[in-house]
């Protein structure tokens, strides 16, 4: 914040100091104002990290003497005069909220013993030489939108803060600011790297001052009572930093503004006097942005307890990404070309940390409120790698149909009733070993009418249809790769090329359906030919039917993993298809019925039989009466008689040596 001339008589030093006052830290809030503390972050049954939980007051304006200024007594240019108790009289202008920062009167301390940190790394002793705070320029800018290469605003590469990390939050020192920067400083030889050592210190070790927020006269924003009490609301915590940095040398701004955090609702108006405070250091010539609030953790939802939660995010983000929830007073300190108005702020959807820190990049619509088209909604999210999904739509997946894409997901929702509807949107990457959705996204959805035809079954699970995920476990070159199959007739065929060694289960549910799990399964027929798998389906009746798949490799005696499912559609009111026949275990995966396909035979006729069966002797079909079956060019082919029985059983000789037949398939016979 000031420079330093080191006179060689240590008995009479004179400091020459050029200071600012900015006015963020003269304003005083509107009592019913809230500073936001972190952004929200809400999991609606589902585990989170609960990346921002948190609720704030407005930043605290004070004067030199640690007295609170009006927002009022800003508006007319005012000097300040104050006593020191070294004798030091201190002349500073106060100019209103709107103006440039600019460089005001220099000061000077008379004669005294005055002794000051020495700062290791630095080429002078003592304190670095400073400019002052200069207002943003052109080159500060960064130009919108973000180009998708970097979360930050410069390159860092957090490896090599490994070690600096680690050092700084093992620093412990309370009894002053300068001397807590002489011993972080310590370990730090780069502006980025002193920067980035008050930065994790900070995040560390000040937690968020819940009692102070709710009890205002508990509440100290002083850098000093700050660094002793551990503890402060965003006020404190830019003060904070910012004094920290004047210290080390660095230029550092305190910002105020408007906050998309606790308790924002998606699309309010920001209106009234601002609510949150942050900084913006100088580095490499130019302005960068950081939040130590945000980056420290997160308060619950019932705001009484603050949980220490480290968020990367806020150092240093990329403007472009900065300005999703962060609205200064200044204009100016977007760091933006061309800036964003008050209203595109309200308008613009709410993208939070755990959006870009998963590797997210875009989603669509780009506002947060969604209107429904005859019903539908859609909403897309492009990503870099493969990321999972979830949705909840006022608590449920169950009005949604939600399919992966190799870079990203979209999923078309249909409200059931009228209204508004909050929608949110979940992810997690591919690879986590946790089952731990964060949430990073939010929309209100107004429905203005419903679309009845799109009531999905219960059972049906998101993501719905074939995607990376299934590749990923042995499903290949998907013959629907849509996540809905339609059938006029209730007859379809799914066909996959199927990775090694790999076993597979499939069962029909229906809402309106009241089969038995063994009939599930048996309106499934699996066709196996090489490594292709046909799944033949014939629906028992018309409406809406989930198909799931479950699989396991051969070599493993466990049990069956879920994978996917589809939605299977038929609005033919005339279909009533019969299971097809029941198999048993000598029933091999490769052999194939193609004749007689229904598992109820009609009673007193002859019916035909055909089926593709290898490696045995002999094959009969068991009626009253037995019918053994012909081999020709690898079917087995003949004629049974209905007549009285109420059942059909297929019966194999595996060995020509063998006495005994094993059953393979039964039928049923229609009742007279």
């Amino acid at each position: 914040m000031g420079t330093m001339d080191f006179k060689t008589d240590p008995s009479a030093v004179t400091i020459n100091l050029l200071l600012i006052v900015h006015p963020e830290e003269t304003a005083s809030k509107q009592k019913g104002q809230r500073e936001r503390q972190t952004e929200g972050s809400r999991s609606a049954g589902l585990q989170d990290d609960g990346n921002g939980n948190s609720q704030s007051q407005p930043p605290q304006g004070r004067d030199l003497n640690g007295r609170r200024v009006s927002r009022e007594s800003c508006k007319q240019t005012q000097a300040v005069t104050s006593y020191s108790n070294e004798g030091t009289q201190v002349t500073v202008e106060i100019h209103p909220k709107d103006t440039t920062p600019q460089l005001f009167k220099k000061l000077s301390f008379g004669k005294g013993p005055r002794r000051l940190p020495s700062l290791r790394g630095q080429e002078n002793k003592g304190f670095q030489r400073t400019e002052a705070p200069r207002p943003p320029e052109g080159k500060d800018l960064h130009v919108y939108p973000w180009d998708k290469s970097s979360l930050k605003s410069m390159p860092v590469d957090l490896q090599q803060f490994e070690k600096l990390d680690a050092y700084a939050l093992k620093v412990n020192v309370k009894n002053s600011v300068e001397e807590l920067v002489k011993a972080l400083l310590k370990q730090a030889r780069t502006d980025l790297e002193k920067v980035r050592a008050i930065w994790m210190w900070i995040c560390h070790h000040i937690e968020y001052d819940i009692v102070g927020y709710h009890n205002k006269s508990q509440l100290s924003s002083k850098p000093i009572d700050v660094l002793q009490t551990g503890k402060s609301i965003c006020e404190g915590y830019a003060g904070l930093f910012e004094q920290m940095c004047s210290i080390a040398g660095i230029q550092c701004m305190k910002l105020s503004g408007y906050s998309k955090g606790y308790g924002y609702k998606m699309g309010q108006s920001f209106t009234g006097d601002s609510d949150h405070a942050w900084n913006a250091v100088y580095l490499d010539g130019r302005w960068h942005l950081l939040d130590s609030t945000w980056g420290s953790g997160a308060v619950d939802d019932s705001f009484t307890k603050f949980t220490f939660r480290y968020n990367e995010f806020y150092f240093l983000t990329h403007p472009a990404l900065f300005i999703n929830n962060h609205f200064p007073d200044n204009s100016n300190w977007q760091l933006l070309k061309p800036t964003l108005t008050l209203k595109d702020f309200e308008n613009n959807m709410l993208h939070n940390s755990n959006f870009y820190m998963l590797g997210l990049l875009t989603a669509h619509p780009e506002t947060g409120v969604i209107q429904t088209v005859n019903g539908k909604a859609s909403v897309s999210v492009d990503c870099r790698s493969a990321t999972l999904f979830t949705f909840k739509l006022k608590g449920t997946d169950e009005h949604g149909l939600m399919t992966l894409k190799k870079h990203g997901m979209k999923l078309d929702i249909y409200p059931q009733k009228t209204g508004s509807h909050k929608l949110q949107i979940f992810a997690k990457p591919s690879k986590a070993s946790e089952d731990v959705y964060n949430c990073v996204l939010e929309y209100v959805v107004e429905c203005k009418s419903v679309d009845k035809a799109m009531r999905f079954p219960k059972d049906l699970h998101q993501p719905v249809g074939p995607s990376w995920f299934t590749e990923r476990q042995g499903f290949l070159r998907p013959s629907h790769p849509d996540p809905i199959i339609h059938t006029n007739d209730g007859r379809c065929s799914v066909t996959f090329t199927l990775g090694k060694d790999i076993s597979i289960l499939a069962s029909l549910h229906s809402d309106n359906s009241s089969l038995t799990e063994d009939m599930r399964r048996r309106h499934i027929m699996q066709i196996h030919r090489g490594n292709q798998i046909e799944l033949k389906i014939h629906l028992p009746h018309a409406g809406n039917f989930v198909l799931k798949i479950y699989a396991k490799k051969k070599s493993d005696p466990g049990n069956y993993d879920y994978i996917f499912n589809y939605l299977i559609t038929c609005l033919n009111t005339e279909v009533k298809w019969p299971a097809f026949p029941q198999s048993y275990s000598k029933w091999v995966e490769d052999y194939e019925i193609l004749e007689p396909l229904s598992g109820l035979l009609p009673a007193n006729r002859n019916v035909q039989f055909k089926l593709k069966m290898h490696g045995i002797a002999k094959v009969l079909v068991q009626a009253e009466n037995t019918y053994p079956l012909t081999q020709s060019r690898g079917y087995w082919e003949g004629t049974c008689n209905t007549s009285g029985c109420r059942e059909v059983f297929v019966m194999v000789h595996e060995n020509a040596n063998h006495s005994f037949y094993s059953h393979v398939l039964k039928y049923e016979v229609e009742t007279q």
